[in-house]
């Protein structure tokens, strides 16, 4: 069956069925808008959705991890460094935690989210407004809220399969470099008429929006979507670096220290994930992780593959061999 027959699943789902199709693996979509996938070779029949939500995995532990609160509690537990936080339950608690984080690097994240979804750095918090915004926001995709120390450094993103690091990588936040002659509107828009943007993981990157958190992040830096960038000046529209929202990946599997990459396996562990991504703040990744210059701020229960295997710096890691070794194909 040729993969033609596919295209319009997410990127990942597709790379996973291309490999699929040259094992012998017979392929059946049951639910295009869901990415359901049925793969059946002799007796032996697997069910996967989203190219990473398998049978592999128990049904708690996807519910561990989509909980940031019990992930921390449990990556704590096993002596895994994660950052300090508060957990407020609406408007009015958030409002009164103001005083204790005025002035400080905070990180605003409902309590239950996924691809970065609701979640907005705040750095050097001066404004009450902004603070209660970023609130709002969050609130729209949880009841809860967590308000959450920012850890310096850059964030990776380890893909952890069946105990082992397969991907690391580096993801830049949604960006725009400036040419001395078009406003940050404007640069968005050309660099989303690139063939390897689209909307709904069906490409190797995502679209950049021109939406409330980008214009938040953008008022920081006391700039607007009007604002024209010198030539070469690089002008971040987000500070998380999903590719959800997008940013761009870079592979950093061949330069992260193996210590590292032992904490990313640990930690899918203590949540007893097979598959498993693991965002960590890194300081330096030539440098030993000690307890102050590393920390992990979430794990993630649907991974996506694909910018492992079209990063837009770095090698091709092949990713969907291991899932597929993991299911036994």
């Amino acid at each position: 069956m040729s993969t033609k027959n596919f295209e319009g699943l997410e990127l990942s789902t597709q790379i996973l069925i291309t490999e699929a199709l040259k094992r012998g693996v017979e392929v059946d979509v049951l639910d295009w808008e869901d990415n359901f996938i049925r793969l059946k070779k002799g007796n032996k029949v697997e069910y996967v959705k989203q190219a990473t939500k398998t049978s592999a995995d128990t049904y708690i532990t996807p519910l561990i991890m989509e909980n940031k609160e019990v992930t921390k509690l449990i990556l704590k537990k096993h002596g895994i460094n994660v950052p300090k936080s508060t957990t407020v339950d609406n408007m009015e608690e958030a409002l009164k935690k103001y005083p204790n984080v005025k002035g400080r690097d905070i990180v605003i994240k409902p309590k239950s989210t996924n691809f970065g979804e609701g979640v907005l750095i705040l750095r050097g918090l001066k404004s009450h407004e902004n603070y209660k915004s970023a609130v709002e926001q969050a609130l729209k995709y949880d009841n809860s809220v967590m308000i959450e120390e920012f850890i310096p450094g850059k964030e990776y993103r380890f893909l952890v399969i069946a105990g082992e690091v397969l991907g690391v990588m580096h993801r830049v936040p949604a960006n725009v470099v400036g040419d001395g002659l078009h406003s940050i509107r404007e640069l968005v828009a050309e660099k989303n008429k690139s063939p390897l943007r689209g909307n709904g993981h069906v490409t190797p990157l995502e679209k950049i929006s021109m939406g409330i958190v980008e214009e938040n992040h953008l008022a920081s830096q006391g700039k607007d979507a009007n604002f024209v960038p010198e030539k070469g000046e690089v002008v971040y529209l987000r500070q998380n670096s999903n590719i959800s929202t997008g940013g761009d990946s870079i592979d950093f599997t061949d330069d992260v220290l193996d210590e590292y990459k032992t904490i990313a396996v640990d930690s899918a562990r203590a949540v007893n994930a097979k598959i498993c991504g693991v965002d960590m703040i890194i300081q330096d990744v030539k440098a030993k992780p000690d307890e102050n210059n590393h920390s992990i701020i979430e794990l993630n229960f649907n991974p996506v593959l694909y910018p492992h295997n079209f990063p837009c710096q770095g090698q091709n890691r092949h990713v969907e061999k291991k899932v597929l070794d993991l299911l036994g194909f």
